[in-house]
């Protein structure tokens, strides 16, 4: 099949100035709950984006597990790459693809570790078996086979059979905190519905929108 041929016309909805919400994350909120009413795949999976100090990007999709009007909360390695550049450079970017309702939303801000308390909080959430893999994986770290983490795997349930398991101290959540936040609605002939909160920085609470060209 060739790429070039793929198309699909835009119709589902429009985007004007009128619906949008006063704050970007009241609007997210709504488009949020419009994208798990309609029972998206994982609605929560964003598009992860870091820069090491030299410029280097890489992208990857990590799940969102909270939200409130400073900002957006993930979990991960404090290990592994995207945690490493994340040290060298907070500057971060996040793309919700909603493409079953036609819809992304774009996120740049500046991502900062949460407390050791919420971590906790969140880590004790989980189903047992990722609190273990949690303890397994050296995310990003060259392996030689699945068996090295099968063997890790048994090893940690042995090490805590007898209780509760620890939040180990190289796991915990970063929380992106919005400079801009793009909500973009597909329309007919390519002419999508773009609209862009900014501000100046992270203690602003006056936000400016602007309708961007397609």
């Amino acid at each position: 099949m060739n790429p070039a041929d793929l198309r699909k016309e835009y119709t589902q909805a429009k985007l004007e100035l009128d619906d949008l919400a006063e704050a970007p994350l009241q609007q997210f909120q709504k488009w949020f709950d419009e994208a798990c009413s309609a029972e998206l795949l994982e609605p929560n999976a964003m598009v992860l984006s870091t820069a090491d100090s030299g410029g280097c990007v890489s992208s990857r999709t990590v799940l969102m597990k909270a939200y409130d009007s400073e900002g957006l909360v993930f979990y991960t390695n404090y290990q592994s790459q995207k945690s490493e550049q994340i040290g060298e450079n907070p500057q971060v970017s996040v793309c919700f693809p909603w493409l079953e309702l036609q819809r992304q939303v774009i996120i740049g801000g500046i991502a900062e570790r949460v407390s050791s308390a919420e971590s906790l909080r969140y880590f004790l959430s989980r189903p047992k078996g990722s609190q273990l893999g949690a303890w397994v994986s050296k995310q990003s770290r060259v392996i030689s086979s699945r068996q090295v983490l099968e063997m890790k795997l048994e090893e940690m349930k042995r090490k805590f059979r007898g209780g509760e398991i620890p939040l180990p101290d190289f796991w915990g959540g970063f929380k992106i905190r919005p400079l801009t936040v793009e909500f973009w609605q597909g329309r007919p002939s390519r002419l999508h519905d773009r609209f862009r909160y900014e501000r100046a920085s992270l203690g602003e609470d006056l936000w400016t929108v602007s309708r961007l060209s397609p």
